[in-house]
């Protein structure tokens, strides 16, 4: 009988002690996969109706997306520490809403992209809408590459958009998906509330995209992501030298200027050839770096 009663309480002990695994496992993995996040958002000041099935759903897929890309999220926080300090003043400046510097974050990762379309810089502009908000573009100087000049192109359309569409969460969704095409979804589903549109997939995510990065990065510690002071990437100071003639050799310049054709190009990307030719006498201003390159 003792022996019996032993193995009937060993096999309960088991039975507890496998409960007891599985529930510490599921809690760990729902832990490391899911995290609470506030329901009540806003994009720009404008409210998000949580409140609707698919929206919670669609914010709920973003949210789990981005709060798991470790790499990705990580590399965009640091990079935020270096860019965002020059688009956020601009936007300011121009009166549009400092959550559309989230937009860049979707559009490019913050870095100078290129998209199989053609589209290219940070904010993702095609060569003929690049023209269209005064950019250059041509072989030899590509300003859609010109983190400034590009933030304030950006900045003209957003006004557009939100003139044309009434509210800045419409502007946000036709940076993706095209004014014109955004108009004839308005014009054939009679409304212009983004979150009752039936849109393509792409743009049915995007501003779920732009609330989610926004809500991640503006607490990261909140969503796991530990990122040191001294890791996050910083700016170098550099001077601003005018050029308003034509210069032959980039590589020359560069040296004259005490760095090399490597630091010139990083630091002015819209130079996209190994010369600058200036018949017209145009004023190019030019970033040379005073820091952050003595070996």
């Amino acid at each position: 009988m003792k022996v019996m009663n032993r193995i009937g309480l060993l096999a309960l002990l088991i039975v507890i002690g496998s409960a007891l695994i599985y529930s510490t496992t599921k809690n760990v993995a729902y832990s490391k996969y899911h995290k609470d996040y506030p329901l009540e958002m806003d994009f720009a000041g404008e409210r998000v109706p949580t409140s609707l099935a698919d929206v919670k759903e669609r914010l709920d897929r973003e949210m789990s997306i981005n709060i798991n890309m470790n790499s990705t999220t990580s590399l965009l926080i640091k990079r935020a520490n270096r860019v965002f300090p020059i688009i956020e003043p601009i936007l300011a400046k121009n009166g549009v809403p400092d959550d559309f510097k989230y937009l860049a974050v979707i559009e490019s990762g913050l870095v100078n992209a290129v998209s199989p379309s053609g589209a290219k810089g940070v904010w993702q502009f095609m060569p003929e809408t690049a023209k269209e908000k005064g950019l250059e573009v041509r072989e030899q100087v590509d300003e859609r590459y010109h983190l400034e000049k590009s933030t304030q192109a950006a900045c003209e359309y957003l006004k557009r958009a939100k003139e044309k569409f009434g509210s800045w969460t419409m502007a946000a969704a036709s940076y993706n998906g095209g004014m014109s095409g955004l108009q004839k979804q308005i014009d054939f589903q009679k409304s212009n509330n983004y979150y009752d549109l039936w849109l393509t997939e792409e743009t049915a995510r995007y501003v779920f995209r732009i609330l989610a990065l926004k809500e991640i990065m503006k607490n990261p510690e909140k969503y796991g992501y530990l990122i040191p002071e001294q890791a996050l990437y910083k700016n170098v100071l550099v001077k601003k030298i005018t050029v308003d003639s034509t210069i032959t050799d980039l590589a020359d310049f560069a040296l004259k200027q005490g760095i090399n054709y490597k630091i010139l190009k990083t630091h002015n990307p819209w130079l996209r050839d190994k010369k600058l030719e200036n018949t017209t006498k145009k004023a190019y201003e030019i970033h040379i770096p005073i820091e952050g390159y003595q070996k």
